[in-house]
Order: structure tokens, then C-alpha cells, then sequence
């Protein structure tokens, strides 16, 4: 499945995001992502949900993780 859109700007984000979604937008791979989710959320990890056997993010989630990764990065 070809995936041509980048997803670059905050605003070119759908409201329910996939991995790929988040790899294009953060510049990381689609792997990393995986593994993002299924790090704990007190460990770093990105807070998601399951549909069937994908996993999604709440956009408003996805933004709060960011914000929070640099709080931890500036303490």
C-alpha cells in the first residue's frame, strides 16, 4: 500500500492518527513508532488505542506527548 501524502504540518493530521501517520509527521520510522507504543506510557511510550489489531492515537493525545517528552528533556 502506497502512502504519497507526507504528513508534515500539525494541520494536515487527521483527528485519528496511524503509525504512519506519526513516522511521516515526527520523521521517524514506522518501526520506532511500534515500539513507541508499546513502551509504557510512564516509561515514554505514545498513548494509544486498539482497533481490531491496529493501534491508533487521539491527535490531542499525540500533541500532549510531544509537550511532554520536552518537559522531560528541559528538566
Amino acid at each position: 500500500m502506497q502512502h504519497t501524502h507526507k504528513y508534515k504540518t500539525w494541520d494536515s493530521l487527521p483527528d485519528t492518527l496511524t503509525a504512519i501517520h506519526i513516522s511521516q509527521f515526527l520523521g521517524i520510522s514506522r518501526r520506532r513508532v511500534y515500539e513507541l507504543f508499546q513502551t509504557h506510557i510512564d516509561k515514554g511510550g505514545i498513548p494509544n488505542f486498539e482497533i481490531g489489531i491496529s493501534k491508533r492515537v487521539d491527535k490531542v493525545d499525540l500533541k500532549l506527548w510531544i509537550t511532554q517528552q520536552k518537559e522531560k528533556k528541559s528538566k
